[in-house]
């Protein structure tokens, strides 16, 4: 059993993303480039991102490190981000610059990763799976 060491990268990344918009979703909030403070349905909102992340990551770290194929949470991952990114386009003209860079280019980012994961070629150990 091998552990795919780029699928625990990104799912550990997308965990502990999900992770801190849980433990403080105002300080996640400003650090993903809004300086106000969000109204109790915007908090609600990071909040349920927050739970979104946190399950596709630890899921997808747990099948690297399982060995098991990666490919569907990769492609859950890109999936989340393409629906951030849907809806932060919607709203691109109401959002800061910092926003639009931080939000909006880390969905693109995350789409890029997921569908790269996602296509990358099984080994012979996850083809049997």
């Amino acid at each position: 059993m091998s552990i795919d060491r780029a699928a625990l990268l990104a799912g550990g990344i997308r965990l502990a993303s999900g992770i801190s918009f849980l433990v403080d979703p105002l300080r996640a909030n400003r650090w993903w480039g809004d300086p106000e403070e969000p109204t109790p349905t915007a908090q609600l909102l990071l909040r349920s991102m927050g739970y979104r992340d946190a399950l596709i990551g630890g899921l997808l770290a747990a099948a690297a490190l399982r060995g098991k194929n990666t490919r569907g949470w990769f492609l859950a991952s890109a999936g989340a981000d393409a629906a951030d990114l849907l809806g932060g386009v919607s709203v691109h003209d109401e959002l800061k610059p910092s926003q639009r860079l931080i939000g909006l280019g880390g969905a693109v980012v995350g789409i890029g990763v997921g569908l790269w994961g996602a296509s990358r070629r099984t080994t012979r150990g996850e083809t049997a799976q």
